[in-house]
Protein backbone atom coordinates (compact mmCIF):
# COMPACT_ATOMS: atom_id res chain seq x y z
CA UNK A 1 0.00 0.00 0.00
CA UNK A 2 2.00 3.09 -0.94
CA UNK A 3 2.00 6.21 1.15
CA UNK A 4 0.07 9.21 -0.20
CA UNK A 5 1.26 12.99 -0.05
CA UNK A 6 -0.70 13.73 3.16
CA UNK A 7 1.22 11.52 5.19
CA UNK A 8 4.22 12.34 4.05
CA UNK A 9 3.51 16.38 5.29
CA UNK A 10 2.76 14.88 8.49
CA UNK A 11 5.81 13.69 8.90
CA UNK A 12 7.49 16.51 7.59
CA UNK A 13 6.08 18.91 10.57
CA UNK A 14 7.16 16.34 12.96
CA UNK A 15 10.42 16.05 11.94
CA UNK A 16 10.92 20.27 11.92
CA UNK A 17 9.46 20.44 15.10
CA UNK A 18 12.15 18.02 16.67
CA UNK A 19 14.64 19.83 14.95
CA UNK A 20 14.26 23.63 14.69
CA UNK A 21 14.68 24.57 18.40
CA UNK A 22 17.90 22.91 18.25
CA UNK A 23 18.90 24.43 15.01
CA UNK A 24 17.62 27.73 16.59
CA UNK A 25 19.72 27.64 19.83
CA UNK A 26 22.55 26.71 17.92
CA UNK A 27 22.49 30.15 15.46
CA UNK A 28 21.59 32.37 18.61
CA UNK A 29 24.61 30.80 20.51
CA UNK A 30 26.96 31.14 17.48
CA UNK A 31 25.66 34.90 17.62
CA UNK A 32 26.22 35.70 20.78
CA UNK A 33 29.43 33.59 21.17
CA UNK A 34 30.47 35.61 18.43
CA UNK A 35 29.27 39.17 19.77
CA UNK A 36 31.27 38.31 23.48
CA UNK A 37 34.55 38.03 20.90
CA UNK A 38 33.79 40.85 19.16
CA UNK A 39 33.38 42.75 22.42
CA UNK A 40 36.73 41.43 24.10
CA UNK A 41 38.60 42.53 21.04
CA UNK A 42 36.90 45.64 21.73
CA UNK A 43 38.39 46.08 25.21
CA UNK A 44 41.23 45.43 24.72
CA UNK A 45 41.70 48.06 21.79
CA UNK A 46 39.80 50.28 24.41
CA UNK A 47 43.09 49.70 26.81
CA UNK A 48 45.35 50.29 24.26
CA UNK A 49 43.58 53.37 23.70
CA UNK A 50 43.81 54.10 26.88
CA UNK A 51 47.49 53.60 27.81
CA UNK A 52 49.08 54.82 24.61
CA UNK A 53 47.24 58.37 26.20
CA UNK A 54 48.56 57.36 29.53
CA UNK A 55 51.59 57.47 28.88
CA UNK A 56 51.84 61.15 27.57
CA UNK A 57 53.58 63.87 29.23
CA UNK A 58 50.49 66.03 29.70
CA UNK A 59 48.59 62.96 30.88
CA UNK A 60 45.74 63.06 33.16
CA UNK A 61 43.02 60.31 34.61
CA UNK A 62 40.44 61.63 33.22
CA UNK A 63 41.88 61.99 29.88
CA UNK A 64 42.60 58.30 30.04
CA UNK A 65 39.01 57.45 30.98
CA UNK A 66 37.66 59.37 28.26
CA UNK A 67 39.64 58.03 25.83
CA UNK A 68 39.30 54.50 26.36
CA UNK A 69 35.01 55.13 26.82
CA UNK A 70 35.01 57.25 23.62
CA UNK A 71 36.76 54.77 21.34
CA UNK A 72 33.95 51.88 23.50
CA UNK A 73 31.42 54.07 22.95
CA UNK A 74 32.57 54.76 19.37
CA UNK A 75 32.52 50.88 18.69
CA UNK A 76 29.19 50.53 19.89
CA UNK A 77 29.71 49.26 23.75
CA UNK A 78 28.57 51.11 26.19
CA UNK A 79 28.55 51.31 30.01
CA UNK A 80 32.75 50.23 30.36
CA UNK A 81 34.58 50.61 33.58
CA UNK A 82 38.26 52.12 33.31
CA UNK A 83 40.76 51.83 35.70
CA UNK A 84 44.14 53.36 35.62
CA UNK A 85 47.13 52.47 37.78
CA UNK A 86 48.91 54.41 39.22
CA UNK A 87 47.33 57.95 37.98
CA UNK A 88 49.44 59.35 35.06
CA UNK A 89 49.57 62.90 35.79
CA UNK A 90 51.84 61.91 39.15
CA UNK A 91 53.50 59.01 37.35
CA UNK A 92 57.46 59.46 36.66
CA UNK A 93 58.86 58.90 33.67
CA UNK A 94 59.59 54.82 32.80
CA UNK A 95 56.88 54.00 35.26
CA UNK A 96 54.29 51.60 33.65
CA UNK A 97 51.14 52.54 33.87
CA UNK A 98 47.97 49.78 33.91
CA UNK A 99 44.66 50.68 31.88
CA UNK A 100 41.90 47.94 32.32
CA UNK A 101 38.52 47.97 30.57
CA UNK A 102 35.81 46.17 31.52
CA UNK A 103 32.05 45.64 30.70
CA UNK A 104 29.76 42.74 32.65
CA UNK A 105 28.56 40.64 29.86
CA UNK A 106 24.96 40.80 30.83
CA UNK A 107 25.04 45.11 29.66
CA UNK A 108 26.20 43.60 25.74
CA UNK A 109 24.08 41.02 25.35
CA UNK A 110 21.72 40.84 22.85
CA UNK A 111 19.43 37.89 24.54
CA UNK A 112 17.22 39.26 27.16
CA UNK A 113 19.04 37.02 29.99
CA UNK A 114 21.90 35.28 28.43
CA UNK A 115 22.32 32.22 30.23
CA UNK A 116 25.62 30.97 30.32
CA UNK A 117 27.94 33.81 30.35
CA UNK A 118 25.65 35.90 32.25
CA UNK A 119 27.46 36.34 35.05
CA UNK A 120 30.37 37.02 33.99
CA UNK A 121 33.01 40.37 33.14
CA UNK A 122 34.69 40.72 30.43
CA UNK A 123 37.97 42.33 30.69
CA UNK A 124 41.28 43.81 28.88
CA UNK A 125 44.54 45.39 30.40
CA UNK A 126 47.06 47.43 28.87
CA UNK A 127 50.02 48.26 30.15
CA UNK A 128 52.76 50.87 28.67
CA UNK A 129 55.64 52.66 30.17
CA UNK A 130 55.40 56.56 31.21
CA UNK A 131 57.21 58.28 28.42
CA UNK A 132 59.51 61.03 29.76
CA UNK A 133 63.15 62.36 30.70
CA UNK A 134 63.23 62.69 34.90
Amino acid sequence: MPRNDNQRRGVAAVEFALVAPLFFLLILGSIELSRGFMVQQVLTNASRVGAREAVMLTASQAGVEDAAEVYADGMGVEGVVVTVTPNPSTARSGDEISVTVSVPYSAISWLPAPQFLGSKTLTATSVMRKEGFD
